[in-house]
């Protein structure tokens, strides 16, 4: 079963978040056969070229069925989703996401004419054209749309987002949206879940999947207790401090048993 047949089926996926910009990171994510590996584009460094490079990372590892290689976009604008498809990945996930207009405007953007707006190009998608006219056959259908909710005007339409033709599931931004709500970093208190709730039902009263992101133990449990189908379970950026902490603090310990 592929990424995006498993999402659009509802089937329980678990991915990892990489922000750190190194194409290695992407390629040992994808070894670890997580479902799906999320490429951040927006509060990263990462650049056009680089997150071409961790597509072939994730490809390059030798792991069945192959992880889904998804780009959170910097913003939804045509261009940008034109470029980082190109590039070869399964599909992307927009934020900011306010009004069924803007969810339109982003499954639009990842479809080639009649359907959409997208141009044709060569490009690591297709092979660098090799792949002409398979790839275009295929496209419309294979590749993963993705709106993050996490502003309180998307809270607000999100019954509308959710039904818009040709949107694959919708992602809970925690931070973001804690932070719309005036109540930043407090996704246990009842606003927040909540809101959780009406994401959750509205992605799922049109058999949609609802993702999220968790970054602790408990949260992961909580999340996928709550009913979230997928679950980015945590950041590369927190796996190195975690693993780091952990690694200096058994050093203390064990200097201090000696010690002492």
């Amino acid at each position: 079963m592929t990424f995006h047949s498993a999402l659009r089926d509802r089937e329980p996926l678990v991915g990892t978040w990489v922000a750190l910009s190194d194409p290695a990171i992407a390629e040992l994510s994808a070894c670890l056969e997580f479902d799906a590996v999320m490429i951040d584009g927006e509060h990263s460094t990462n650049s056009i070229e680089t997150i071409t490079e961790m597509a072939r990372a994730i490809d390059a590892a030798d792991v069945d069925p192959d992880p889904g290689a998804i780009v959170r976009l910097s913003e939804n604008d045509p261009t940008e989703i034109k470029r980082v498809l190109d590039a070869g990945v399964d599909g992307v996930m927009a934020p900011m996401i306010d009004t069924p207009e803007d969810a339109r405007a982003l499954v639009e953007a990842t479809r080639y004419p009649p359907e959409g707006v997208r141009g044709v190009g060569y490009g690591r998608g297709t092979e660098y054209g090799e792949a002409f006219p398979e790839y275009l056959e295929r496209a419309n259908e294979d590749l993963v749309t993705i709106a993050q909710i996490e502003t309180e005007a998307g809270l607000e339409n999100v019954e509308e987002i959710a039904a818009v033709d040709g949107l694959d599931g919708l992602f809970v931004g925690p931070a973001d949206l804690s932070a719309a709500l005036g109540i930043f970093g407090e996704t246990d208190g009842d606003e927040f879940v909540e809101a959780v709730d009406r994401v959750l039902e509205a992605g799922h009263a049109v058999n949609k999947p609802v993702a999220t992101l968790a970054f602790e133990e408990d949260e992961i449990e909580r999340w996928v207790d709550r009913g979230f189908d997928f679950v980015l379970a945590g950041v590369d950026i927190d796996y190195v401090k975690a693993g780091g902490l952990r690694a200096k603090a058994m050093f203390e310990d064990a200097m201090e048993k000696r010690d002492g």
